[in-house]
């Protein structure tokens, strides 16, 4: 009996103190995976912190002389927002509910998240000259958190990734982008800088903007539609050719079991591919979402490969202004300032590479805007062109020259008008410091139609920040287009060195290849 009854004392109690470490892991302070060891901080603005907690209990953050408290909300969760900080660093970061947690390491200096597909994800391990860009890399100023691919069907609340200091060992997994990018802020303005790499390859823009709101676009609907359309046509075929790999792989697994060789990887199931990548919101829900409102001063996008097939061309400006309205809205920091990089020259037919450039030149419309001009750095035989460092450097010199002020160039030249002067056009342009000039000889890369809407190569000019085109072929031109090719041969630049941006005075409708007009 006295056994029994020590049996069951013993149960009570490591029920009791079971029950309390449930309740107190509960209680319990907690962060999200971006508040952590060697994050950066923006400096110069208010800056928001966050983390769950018991419902009602109170949390103190204390960083940089400053001590904020909040109490966390009926969901557990919790927000301070300190006041603006200098630039320095490093410092520790206190949080204090029932428990504490201390946040080492942590510096104050310029964050910028970098998203997009597989030019934005591409690793400076990949890039050129890594064994040079490689022995450079002792920076310790320069940190990167890189979001773990996740994808969501509801806006999820954290994401997967920890802060990584940038020296030789790990620089070689940094986006090349994002780092060339940071890099040159880093030299020009002598602070620390935080990069959020958020990016996944082969993924279309609606992706990475929220569902609900591409639902409510108009412009979208019909997209919308046609892509179920398409996207079960492609299911289609996709399980055809999945079910005959997955027949090859099963010949090959059964014979390397009977050699006793390694095994042979099994093809992915492409309907597992699709939920994972190419989906209506799922990486802004899984990627994004768990970033806001960590305080960034802007954001860079480097996308649109994925969206250049088909009739999909036409619908970009619509989603890159849309994603870019909707993040500013979500981060609640009014029109913070965002870039992204013009598509480059590559060999793909069609027109639909120069017309996501188009859309993204359109997208200029938008306040605080930028873009990277690329169409001299790609390759054209590979869609993952190894010069990232001009890709970030032309990034960073629109940031450096439109966010932080400095006297630099900020774009190549853009168009600004047209205007019909007797047999020719005369296109003015922007960004033209020190000058409109044709690199390595005569200007080239226009064209001139007429009314019959028929192309023809066209002879070009410099006037002042103006360039005159002419076509013996076209008596009555009516329309012009520059650099308007998958791959064009084309070489106007400003004083600064910059090329200037491929583009048409036209709206007439796509040619199709397949009919040859």
């Amino acid at each position: 009996m006295a056994s029994a009854q020590r049996w069951l004392w013993l149960t009570v109690l490591f029920l009791g103190l079971l029950g309390s470490l449930e309740r107190r892991t509960v209680a319990d302070v907690k962060l999200p995976a971006i508040i952590s060891d060697h994050m950066v901080l923006e400096r110069g603005m208010p800056v928001k912190l966050w983390g769950w907690a018991e419902p009602g209990e109170e949390v103190t953050v204390t960083f940089a002389k400053q001590t904020k408290q909040a109490r966390a909300a009926a969901d557990g969760r919790w927000l301070v927002t300190l006041d603006p900080l200098d630039a320095g660093g490093p410092l520790e970061l206190h949080v204090r509910g029932t428990n504490e947690m201390t946040i080492r390491d942590v510096l104050v200096g310029e964050v910028w998240l970098g998203s997009g597909q597989s030019n934005m994800a591409m690793t400076v391990e990949r890039a050129r000259d890594f064994e040079q860009e490689k022995a450079a890399a002792n920076l310790p100023q320069i940190r990167v958190f890189t979001v773990a691919m996740s994808r969501a069907d509801t806006a999820a609340t954290d994401c997967k990734g920890e802060w990584k200091i940038c020296s030789p060992e790990t620089v070689g997994r940094f986006s090349a982008t994002a780092f060339f990018f940071g890099r040159e802020l880093h030299k020009q303005l002598h602070v620390p800088v935080g990069l959020i790499a958020s990016s996944v390859g082969g993924t279309p823009i609606e992706s990475w903007i929220d569902a609900d709101a591409q639902r409510r676009a108009p412009e979208l609907q019909t997209y919308l539609s046609e892509r179920e359309t398409r996207l079960a046509a492609n299911d289609k075929a996709a399980e055809a050719r999945y079910q005959k790999q997955l027949a090859a792989w099963q010949k090959e697994y059964d014979a390397a079991v009977a050699e006793k060789k390694p095994r042979p990887r099994k093809p992915e199931d492409p309907k597992d591919l699709a939920a994972r990548k190419n989906n209506v919101g799922g990486l802004y829900n899984g990627m994004i979402a768990p970033l806001i409102p960590y305080t960034i001063r802007g954001a860079i996008w480097y996308q649109g490969e994925a969206n250049s097939a088909e009739n999909r061309p036409a619908y970009y400006q619509y989603q890159l202004s849309l994603l870019v309205e909707t993040w500013r809205a979500a981060w609640g920091e009014g029109d913070f300032p965002f870039a992204w990089v013009q598509l480059p020259n590559f060999i793909r037919t069609g027109e639909g590479w120069p017309r996501v450039r188009e859309a993204m030149l359109k997208t200029l419309r938008l306040p605080n805007t930028g873009m990277a001009i690329t169409i001299d750095s790609g390759d054209p035989k590979d869609i993952h062109p190894a010069n990232k460092q001009v890709v970030g450097e032309r990034l960073a010199a629109w940031a450096l020259a439109e966010v932080y002020g400095k006297k630099i160039a900020s774009s190549g030249p853009l168009p600004a008008g047209s205007e019909t002067c007797g047999g020719e056009i005369v296109v003015s342009f922007t960004h033209t410091d020190g000058g409109l000039t044709a690199h390595g000889g005569a200007l080239k890369g226009f064209q001139l139609a007429g009314d019959d809407r028929v192309w023809h190569p066209a002879q070009a000019r410099i006037d002042g920040n103006t360039v005159v085109v002419h076509s013996a072929d076209v008596k009555q031109p009516v329309a012009v287009r520059y650099a308007w090719a998958d791959n064009p041969d084309c070489n106007l630049y400003n004083g600064a060195g910059l090329p200037a941006s491929p583009f048409r005075t036209d709206d007439w409708p796509a040619i199709d290849p397949q009919q040859g007009k």
